[in-house]
Order: structure tokens, then C-alpha cells, then sequence
């Protein structure tokens, strides 16, 4: 956990500082400044317009009787997604692009999916194995079932 945090909290960061200072050598600063900008208003609109037809898809599966796994896990990309598209910089743009865009998002959710798909069922074996072996109240086979309480 400590290796990713270093990575998202310091050494990103720096990449995007050190990657806006090359774009802005190459191309001058207000060009650079204007295709951020630029960047953080499309991203918000990319945002709003994906983040609703994932609401949608959400309510109609809901709506449905079915469980949204899917969509939840899609829901949380597209916040990501908008988050790293207005966070000033071209490395988490690109990021943010990815979990935006609906094919790459599939790709990125299955990596998600199989990543934690083992763990998941592995916990829930566990779970149900703890269950079963859990012994209710002890009866022995030979005594006759305890008797119904009369209604009152």
C-alpha cells in the first residue's frame, strides 16, 4: 500500500510538473496553460455525459430486479475518471481519458474484475464452509423434535 501512495502523493506529481514544464518549452507556456484549461472543460463535459448514462444504466438494471455490479463499478471509474480529467496535467488526463471512454473503461473494469474476483470468492468459500460447520443447537437423532408452542 505505502509503494502506491508514494507513487499517487510524490512521485506523480512530479512527473506532471517536470511533463507541463517540457510541453510548455516546446510549445510556450500560454499555449500549454490554454490546452489545460481546455482540457478540464472537456473533461467536465465528458464527465457529466458519462456519469448520466451510467445513473441510467444503474436504474434500469435496478428497475430490472438484477444486481448492478457493473454499474457500480463503472460509476466509480467515470468519478475517477472526472477527477483525474480536471486535475491539472497531461499524465492523469490520459488516465482519466481512459477510465472515461466507454471501450477502455470495459477493459480497465475487467482488470478490476479479475484482480479481485479470486479474493472475493475465496472469502466467500470461507464464510460459507465456517457456516455449514457451525453446529446449531445439539439434538441428538433419537429424541423426538421439540413441540410446537400452542398459539397464544
Amino acid at each position: 500500500m505505502f509503494p502506491l501512495l508514494l507513487i499517487l502523493f510524490i512521485l506523480l506529481p512530479i512527473a506532471e510538473i517536470y511533463v507541463i514544464i517540457q510541453v510548455g518549452a516546446a510549445i510556450g507556456p500560454w499555449w500549454t496553460i490554454l490546452i489545460l484549461v481546455a482540457d478540464s472543460i472537456a473533461g467536465a463535459l465528458l464527465w457529466r455525459w458519462q456519469g448520466r448514462a451510467v445513473w441510467k444504466r444503474f436504474q434500469d438494471t435496478l428497475a430490472e430486479g438484477r444486481m448492478p455490479h457493473r454499474e457500480i463499478i463503472d460509476g466509480a471509474l467515470v468519478i475517477l475518471g472526472g477527477a483525474l480529467l480536471m486535475t491539472p496535467g497531461f499524465i492523469t488526463d490520459i488516465f482519466g481519458i481512459i477510465v472515461l471512454i466507454p471501450p477502455t473503461r470495459a477493459v480497465v473494469r475487467g482488470t478490476i474484475i479479475r484482480s479481485f474476483a479470486p479474493a472475493t470468492m475465496a472469502r466467500v468459500a470461507f464464510v460459507r464452509v465456517r457456516e455449514s460447520a457451525t453446529p446449531g443447537p445439539a439434538r441428538r437423532v433419537d429424541q423426538p423434535p421439540p413441540p410446537e408452542m400452542p398459539p397464544g
